[in-house]
């Protein structure tokens, strides 16, 4: 059975997502700090984290660095700090995703369920489908009904990014980095002018995009579900 461990200061949150993750076949266990968040994963070590970054002893931040150290668990920073420091310095110690508080649950779920997919599978799956897509990462094709999608060689480059990564947050930088490579971190335009043209050859309504999500400051996500 699949282990999310649940850190939060708010015994209501807490009681939530505990009642809605074991609803859905989930094995739960919570912390309301840091310290014994720590514990249950030295004791059990967890297949999902929800980890809040405002715990009463070690910031959620400090916890992370930790968890870093000695584990590549995946972690869901589910904080009421929307700051966009906070979310990059979350990211950048090795957060696999980042949800703001006021949550909605079921894309909450959602992307748990992304999570733990991607700890069980190790690695991205040569092919994948989604809205009526068919990607084939392998042979860096693109397909619907049989009908081959054109794709120029960048625009390639950026889908098959967020495909691996799919349901987790890409960063803008690193997607740029990916891409084009060092020396381009500003860019952020380029990446605005090919997400738009990939949307319109691929998402079935290119005005209101269900596969190459925008959050918005932060970067790009491939949403399969």
């Amino acid at each position: 059975m699949t282990i999310v461990l649940t850190v939060d200061d708010d015994p209501a949150i807490l009681r939530t997502l505990g009642i809605n993750l074991r609803a859905r076949g989930y094995e739960v266990e919570v912390a309301s700090d840091g310290r014994s968040a720590l514990e249950i994963v030295h004791e059990r070590m967890p297949d999902v984290i929800l980890l809040d970054l405002g715990l009463p002893d070690l910031d959620g931040i400090a916890v992370l660095r930790q968890l870093r150290s000695f584990s590549q668990v995946p972690v869901i920073v589910v904080s009421a700090r929307a700051e966009s420091d906070d979310k990059v310095e979350a990211l950048d110690l090795g957060a696999d995703d980042y949800v703001s508080k006021p949550f909605d649950l079921e894309e909450l779920l959602a992307r748990v369920r992304a999570a733990t997919r991607r700890s069980v599978s190790g690695a991205a799956e040569p092919v994948v489908q989604a809205g009526g897509l068919l990607i084939d990462t392998a042979d860096s094709r693109v397909s619907r009904d049989g009908q081959i999608i054109h794709l120029t060689p960048i625009e390639w480059k950026i889908v098959s990014a967020l495909v691996r990564n799919r349901g987790r947050l890409v960063r803008q930088v690193d997607l740029l980095h990916e891409v084009w490579g060092p020396g381009y971190e500003q860019e952020t335009n380029y990446l605005r002018v090919h997400l738009a043209s990939i949307r319109r050859k691929l998402e079935p309504d290119p005005g209101r995009p269900s596969l190459f999500i925008t959050e918005a400051g932060l970067g790009y996500r491939f949403n399969p579900e």
